[in-house]
């Protein structure tokens, strides 16, 4: 049985880890901390999990987790706050799984361009990118994780492979992306406000966003060579889910089948990746699930291809990530605890 503990375990990401691996049978759950919530047991603060999860919280002390005996640590907290807590665990011998872009990128200038200074640099290159299904043989020898964003998630996975064999173009892709306000977190904010957020829809940090530089990163690391993008995130009113459609230039005469032939086979051994050839791709279709759905269609009058795909911004681009990527450090089968159906309605 593997003991897990849960720093910010009552954001949404931190409570989506609770639910899931609540149920995980390789799993105990022996230490949840959240600040804002301290003391409360985490049913009180979640009803939907009463009779899973009636762990008390706390406020974060290694000395609990060490008491705990925990194996590996989620860190579901805001970027910068990780950074403090990452060294400490790992020099006690305990695994983490970051959420926060903290330990994302291998380049301290990268990361510092477009968050802050770095006070755990050293730990860079100890970290692997948790894209499961890209790095996977990594993640299993690693004791450091940092988990992709969800944005990164559903752009990368449909990319990577068309890039490496060389059937698109790596200039002049866009990324055209919008997520549900979960993905703003649990924190209020004039931005994710009901009357701001119901009956509007809007594109934001248009070319500016930080999970740019996370993408043009491992693109470059996957595929040999820097690969610029454009990309436009937007918010949608609805509580989860993302869609991203991705337009780039198609090189020679390349068809929908060689499309088929090439994600098939890059992701055959990959239960996590569902591919549409002809059936519609929808964000209700991976609800509540670890699945990313990927589609396409050919632009024949402009040699363009069109991708979509779609997640559970909570799921495969959080905390279900999160877990293959635990299943995976810890030697078990990548989709145990999350082997379970999306939500049909």
């Amino acid at each position: 049985m593997i003991h897990v503990g849960i720093v910010g375990a009552a954001g949404y990401a931190g409570a989506e880890l609770v639910r899931i691996l609540s149920a995980h049978a390789n799993v105990k759950l022996t230490c949840l901390t959240c600040r804002q919530d301290a003391g409360e047991r985490f049913d009180t603060i979640y009803p939907a999990l009463s009779c899973w999860a009636d762990l008390v919280c706390h406020t974060y002390d290694v000395k609990a987790f060490i008491d705990a005996k925990v194996d590996l640590a989620f860190i579901a907290l805001p970027h910068k706050l990780p950074m403090a807590i990452v060294p400490e665990l790992l020099d006690n011998g305990i695994k983490v799984v970051d959420l926060s872009a903290d330990f994302r990128f291998k380049d301290v200038s990268a990361y510092e361009s477009c968050y802050q200074k770095h006070t755990a640099a050293g730990y860079l290159q100890k970290a692997v990118y948790g894209l499961s299904e890209i790095y996977s043989e990594q993640i299993r020898q690693t004791g450091l994780v940092g988990n992709p964003g969800c944005y990164p998630t559903s752009i990368l996975m449909p990319l990577i492979p068309l890039l490496k064999a060389g059937l698109v173009e790596k200039q002049g892709i866009i990324a055209d992306s919008k997520s549900g306000v979960s993905g703003a977190g649990r924190s209020a904010s004039a931005a994710t406000h009901y009357c701001h957020v119901n009956e509007s829809f809007k594109a934001y940090k248009v070319a500016s966003h930080r999970h740019t530089p996370e993408m043009e990163s491992v693109l470059t690391d996957q595929c040999g060579g820097p690969i610029p993008l454009v990309f436009v995130p937007h918010l949608v009113p609805m509580t989860r889910g993302m869609q991203s459609t991705i337009y780039t230039g198609l090189k020679g005469n390349c068809t929908e089948a060689d499309i088929w032939d090439c994600l098939a086979g890059f992701y055959e051994d990959k239960p996590f990746v569902r591919l549409r050839r002809q059936k519609p791709v929808d964000t209700l279709h991976v609800k509540g699930s670890n699945f990313i759905d990927i589609g396409w269609k050919i632009d024949p009058r402009q040699n363009r291809l069109v991708i979509l795909s779609v997640i559970d911004n909570l799921v495969k681009g959080a905390a279900g990530q999160a877990i293959q990527n635990m299943n995976l450090m810890m030697g078990l089968e990548q989709t145990a605890g999350l082997w379970q159906p999306p939500c049909p309605v």
